[in-house]
């Protein structure tokens, strides 16, 4: 029976550091406020003009192929999963086949809108065309530049704080081996969908209005809902950056961060005591330290990297599991547990054996 191995891993994160005392700069907060709610002390932010989602994607898509021992040409399809593309369209995949000089025109190129389960979710799609055959090398990219689209200022400190940007990607291939990816989960409920969501620009035009919880959430009056359009009000109001009910978000994402993993295992005929390794989404160093609990797992089976590079939403589960395999914490046989939540609301699980 054919499975999807990993061939090939590898991430990359932007020089340029930036610390809560800088963010402290320019909104009203502190290092201790920032560190109490979420466990970040830095994250890393591109160059701009010069790095963007592709350009980072392509870095870690360099390691993740000399690692697999292939020649980029060989890649015969690429996802790609991020929430902050370069162009509305077309999608990231094209762009980073072309900034990695893929001249393989049979490749497909497939772009997942799924945020923070993004990879995941592109993780068990790739896992479904490996096993049927389809496709010998795909190559898996998550990666995010949030600091181009961020509301640097006291009112977004509460979602400015948490971001950060950087990429990380696999290449995936079959094996007969008794390895790679086991089982995966993927949910949706789209019920609270504006909780955590950016609502402008979009083309709604006032569409979806009667789902929002209350038009003040917003800072819309029911009239202002027909003019869906970039204007005045939505630049004063700041309305053109990411909209997040934290309390909200971080219920929702304890409770379903422990669901998919044990659903997942039990795909996989395992149970909790099977995991070597927990790879989580790096939302907030306060989720995942709930779900470790909650796991009964120790520190050294979870790996958690938030506090140096932020949440980097599609990017954050390569990244961390990149890290810890390059830190020797995952070895050959183990047992690694993928899981992410976020914006939709989707959340999605993976079992690997390494």
């Amino acid at each position: 029976m054919l499975r999807t191995k990993i061939a090939g891993i590898g991430y990359y994160v932007p020089e340029k550091v930036v610390t809560n005392h800088d963010l402290a700069k320019v909104m009203d907060t502190t290092d201790e406020w920032i560190q109490e709610r979420t466990g970040i002390v830095e994250r890393r932010y591109g160059k701009k003009h010069k790095e963007t989602t592709t350009s980072m994607a392509a870095r870690a898509s360099e390691v993740a192929i000399k690692r697999a021992g292939i020649s980029k040409d060989e890649i015969d399809f690429i996802i790609f999963a991020t929430l902050s593309p370069d162009y509305y369209f077309p999608g990231c995949g094209v762009l980073l086949q072309r900034e990695l000089g893929i001249t393989n025109t049979a490749a497909g190129a497939l772009d997942i809108r799924n945020q923070c389960s993004g990879f995941v979710y592109g993780l068990s799609v790739a896992d479904q065309f490996i096993r049927t055959g389809m496709y010998k090398n795909i190559l898996l990219v998550g990666s995010e530049m949030h600091s181009m689209g961020l509301d640097f200022s006291t009112r977004g400190r509460n979602v400015t704080v948490i971001f950060g940007d950087g990429a990380g990607a696999m290449v995936l291939q079959p094996t007969q081996e008794d390895k790679g990816v086991l089982a995966t989960s993927l949910h949706s409920d789209g019920t609270y969908a504006e909780k955590l969501a950016f609502i402008n620009p979009g083309a709604h035009g006032g569409y979806h209005a009667a789902h929002m919880d209350e038009a003040q959430d917003f800072g819309y009056s029911d009239a202002e809902y027909g003019e869906m359009f970039i204007n005045e009000h939505m630049i004063e109001n700041g309305q053109i950056f990411p909209y997040m009910e934290g309390q909200f978000v971080f219920k929702m994402a304890v409770q379903k961060f422990p669901e998919v993993i044990l659903e997942t295992l039990e795909k996989a005929g395992l149970k909790k005591e099977d995991i070597d390794m927990l790879i989580p989404h790096q939302a907030n160093l306060r989720i995942s330290q709930f779900v470790q609990r909650r796991m009964g797992l120790r520190d050294d089976q979870v790996w958690n990297n938030i506090q140096k590079f932020g949440n980097t939403t599609a990017a954050s589960v390569p990244i961390a599991l990149c890290e810890a395999y390059e830190a020797g914490a995952v070895k050959d046989g183990d047992i690694v547990c993928l899981a992410a939540f976020g914006s939709g609301f989707t959340w999605a699980g993976a079992v690997i054996r390494w």
